[in-house]
């Protein structure tokens, strides 16, 4: 035993930055940036690049959802949205209700979705108004497939024009089921009068699929233009939209 009755001396004890040395202490570790980062950037410098046509449908639904979706990988959602409804454009037609069935799918993203569709038929409209309506085939198909392709239910649509052709309205006059769409010829030659349109272009989608005529579409299709003729207006064409393409009645030799 110790003589003198003192105590113990405690033992040293070193601060953390003795024991590390002053530009040695522990390491921070950082998360690591989410694996979708880097491949957004790169989705994106692709488009920057080489544009749309270089991308896939589901590529390019990825670009879009980058805003709404900005803390989640978009692209198990894109893919699951393109198999669900065929295509980019199937996508933006498909109706709200059946978007958000898809897993990931919340009204926010529907919402996004029907806002770019409202977008593109706006953008189409303004495009159709500034040229004569019946002066290309091929872009006045382009239009009402825009707005009629996809659609999952009959709707019969009347492009009124000027006396230049170019486009005044385009008015739904009959919307119904999947293959009948109620549609009245005194109420789309009252509708040409308010308007003072000089000629229409009648228009309507098969959601089956299929653009043949069918005994009914001719029927009405021939109402609509006598009544139209007594009163001066002229029914230039009748276009049937389905999901894969379009025939006109005209060049069919109906009307």
């Amino acid at each position: 035993m110790a003589s003198g009755g003192g105590r113990k001396p405690k033992p040293e004890v070193k601060e953390a930055g003795a024991l590390f040395g002053a530009f040695d202490a522990p390491p921070q570790v950082r998360d690591p940036a989410p694996h979708y980062h880097e491949h957004r950037a790169r989705l994106r410098k692709r488009f920057e690049d080489t544009g749309a046509d270089a991308l896939a449908d589901y590529e390019l639904l990825e670009l879009l959802l980058f805003r709404v979706v900005p803390r989640r990988d978009t692209k198990p959602l894109a893919k699951a949205l393109i198999h669900k409804f065929g295509d980019f454009a199937a996508v933006l037609a498909a109706e709200p209700r059946r978007l958000i069935e898809v897993d990931g799918c919340g009204p926010a993203v529907a919402l996004e979705l029907k806002t770019i569709q409202a977008a593109v038929e706006r953008a189409a409209r303004v495009e159709a108004k500034r040229k004569p309506v019946v002066g290309s085939w091929s872009k006045l198909v382009d239009y009402c497939r825009v707005t009629l392709q996809h659609e999952t239910r009959e709707q019969f649509r009347v492009l009124f024009l000027d006396v230049k052709n170019q486009l005044i309205a385009d008015e739904v006059l009959g919307e119904g089921t999947i293959d009948h769409a109620p549609v009245y010829p005194r109420e789309v030659v009252r509708r040409a009068l308010e308007l003072r349109a000089a000629a229409m272009i009648l228009v309507h989608n098969h959601p089956s699929g299929d653009p043949k005529p069918s005994g009914a579409d001719i029927a009405i299709t021939r109402e609509i233009v006598l009544a139209a003729e007594t009163l001066g207006v002229k029914v230039h064409d009748h276009l049937i939209v389905g999901r894969h393409g379009a025939n006109s009645m005209k060049s069919l030799g109906l009307m």
